[in-house]
């Protein structure tokens, strides 16, 4: 089984994969692997995996699962997986609304963790472009701000929002390091301390949703949508390389919904 991990991570490290996404692809067929200890690498063992996987887990995260299984059998062991699509529960994130945006960011005393709300939603921002923010990115001059190697390993650029230029601006001048929102303790801010912050910035704001960094990102979409602003724009300012990931904030957006006039209305 590490003989077969190790040529897994050549393979990913060969193709430049994200460490995020090595990290996925190594726990996810490590944990097949476990399974199927004794049982051989075949395309039966697999479909057990993943009939067994089914019972208890997201339809959406054991079609990860697959994938990762379908990369190593393709590439590490050379044989092809001829396994049906996952059928996925299509839901959709529950976005925060505009008057719950400005209570989440009213409740936040703090200045750095105000800036790094203001950020995630004025910006449209991924979590782990906040945290690996630099000094150097955030150009006033231009009024933009430089997302290095994002998702897709793509670089963009985005639209300092007005209302925070000051304030950022204050704050950068404050700060002394060369990332922009280091922790305490040194280095750079985790994952998981701004999914607390927003988690008590809620709870404080009285928010029953759950709030986490990638919903904010979601209601940014949302809300430039039903403000008008074109879906290439957004597709643009949030760096989807498809258009197709794009559109599905045309599902979540309900203002169509809202304009629309009942038959009922006409004869009441």
């Amino acid at each position: 089984m590490k003989g077969l991990l190790i040529k897994l991570k050549q393979e990913l490290e060969i193709r430049n994969f994200s460490r995020k996404t090595i990290k996925s692809y190594m726990f996810h067929v490590r944990n097949f692997l476990e399974y199927s200890c004794n049982s051989g690498l075949n395309e039966n063992i697999v479909r057990k995996y993943i009939q067994n996987q089914l019972k208890t887990k997201n339809p959406s995260s054991v079609s990860l699962k697959l994938s990762t299984i379908k990369f190593f059998f393709e590439n590490i062991l050379h044989q092809n997986l001829n396994l049906p699509t996952i059928k996925k529960n299509k839901t959709l994130p529950e976005i925060l609304t505009i008057g719950e945006m400005k209570a989440l960011i009213d409740s936040t005393q703090n200045v750095k963790h105000k800036l790094i709300i203001k950020l995630l939603y004025g910006c449209g921002l991924r979590v782990g472009e906040i945290t690996n923010l630099k000094e150097k990115d955030v150009n006033f001059n231009e009024g933009l701000i430089h997302i290095h190697l994002a998702k897709g390993k793509k670089d963009r650029f985005v639209k300092i929002p007005e209302s925070i230029k000051l304030d950022l601006k204050n704050f950068v001048k404050e700060n002394g390091s060369e990332i922009l929102f280091g922790s305490n303790r040194g280095g750079k801010l985790t994952t998981k301390t701004i999914q607390l912050v927003l988690k008590n910035s809620a709870r404080k704001a009285g928010i029953k949703k759950r709030v986490y960094p990638h919903l904010l990102r979601h209601s940014f979409a949302t809300h430039l949508l039903e403000a008008g602003t074109d879906l290439r724009i957004i597709q643009k300012l949030l760096g989807h390389s498809d258009i197709k990931t794009t559109q599905i904030y045309t599902h979540i957006s309900q203002a169509s919904i809202k304009n629309i006039k009942s038959p009922l209305d006409n004869i009441l």
